[in-house]
């Protein structure tokens, strides 16, 4: 696989996690941050989230994004400081650019595609906002895109309040759209020669998750069905988290057929009736389903329950805490790693998918603008131009 080069202006997740998919396929992430501005800590928002690790401007929450990178700071409100930036892009041969700035910036800081595709036509530009270009002033944060999403009303107990999910999942769906989409680009190139820009809404791709939920309203659903369910499944009986003596465990039930498998076990032999026999039957006595079961349920350990549901090739897991997850065999030996300056290993999620070649230890995350100096040498500035940099505020290093 070619080795590409990407310079990206991002902060928060959603970005930071999209390019972290190019660093850990061995590709060259370079980071851009502002300069120092008063008032305020420099660079990235998220550098001072969490608890130490390294030091004050590597926290707990920017570690795992940006592992892999490397780290500039560039003044882009100042013309000179715009026309550094096309020099990179020219002379370090930029195959993607990626932003996630409000729209109504990106002419201002020089960093719209027009401007950006005059320093090298064939750019690959991908930018992730909120809503898109044509709300170019509204903030993307997770949260708040989860509440207009939809995601907090389809998410929590019913009656209970909308609630958020325990992962940002609209930040990472769109990062995954930006990766997916600057591949789809990259192949396009291949075949065309010609670059391509990519507007991630944040808000349209969280709706494209909507899938089993908003294309019911033409159906005449009912109102159940499109709102809080807590965490039985709307459409599969009697797929739920069932109480056990020491904890949880989950049950789902995909078909007929499995049901009849798990009535068959004989400590659950008690719940089959004629009216279950199909998922509409168990739909229209779906409280009764859920009440049955868990009664039984509830006398057993999970590791019980759990051997029995194996052996009869039910679906089911344990609620795993986090460090049970990090350590599943399957996962553990995937996990991704780093190391801080000081020895110590950070074990990380693991990619998504196994990609031979693929990067699964990176270097650890860059101080705040660790390589500026370094990056700009490459495109021949010396000494002397790179202090005047420095004294007028263009970079930072």
């Amino acid at each position: 696989m070619k080795r590409r080069t990407v310079l990206s202006l991002e902060q928060a997740l959603a970005l930071p996690a999209a390019t972290l998919r190019f660093a850990q396929l061995g590709w060259r992430v370079i980071r851009i941050e502002p300069t120092p501005q008063d008032r305020e800590l420099p660079g990235d928002p998220n550098r001072h989230i969490g608890s130490l690790v390294a030091d004050e401007d590597r926290r707990s929450y920017f570690i795992a994004p940006n592992v892999g990178k490397e780290a500039i700071a560039l003044n882009l409100k100042t013309a000179a400081g715009r026309a550094l930036l096309l020099r990179l892009i020219k002379e370090i041969n930029v195959d993607i650019f990626c932003c996630n700035t409000l729209p109504g910036r990106y002419r201002d800081l020089g960093i719209d595609y027009a401007t950006l595709r005059g320093a090298k036509p064939d750019l690959i530009w991908a930018g992730i906002s909120a809503m898109g270009p044509e709300y170019p002033d509204v903030p993307g944060y997770d949260p708040a895109l989860q509440a207009m999403a939809g995601f907090m009303e389809l998410t929590g107990s019913s009656p209970g309040p909308p609630t958020l999910s325990g992962v940002p999942v609209i930040d990472l769906k769109a990062g995954d759209e930006v990766f997916a989409n600057v591949c789809l680009a990259l192949a396009e190139r291949a075949e065309t020669g010609a670059g391509r820009e990519i507007h991630v809404s944040m808000l349209q791709a969280a709706a494209s998750w909507l899938i089993t939920t908003l294309p019911l309203i033409d159906f005449d659903c009912d109102t159940w069905e499109i709102t809080r369910c807590g965490n039985e499944h709307r459409k599969f009986i009697p797929t739920n988290a069932y109480p056990a003596r020491d904890g949880f465990i989950y049950l789902a039930i995909g078909n007929d057929l499995q049901w009849e498998r798990l009535t068959r076990i004989p400590r659950l032999s008690s719940i089959a009736r004629d009216n279950r026999r199909t998922n509409s039957g168990r739909m229209a006595d779906r409280q009764g389903c859920y009440r049955d079961i868990g009664a039984v349920t509830a006398s057993c350990t999970v590791a019980e329950l759990a051997a029995e549901l194996a052996a009869a090739k039910i679906a089911h897991a344990a609620i795993n805490t986090i460090p049970q997850v990090r350590d599943l065999p399957a996962l553990r030996p995937k996990l991704t790693r780093t190391r801080t300056p000081g020895g110590k290993i950070i074990h990380m999620q693991p990619m998504a998918t196994d990609i031979d070649g693929a990067q699964t230890t990176l270097g650890f995350a860059p101080r705040y603008a660790e390589h500026t100096r370094a990056i700009l040498a490459e495109i021949g500035i010396a000494d002397g131009e790179y202090a005047d940099l420095l004294r007028d505020g263009i970079v930072y290093g």
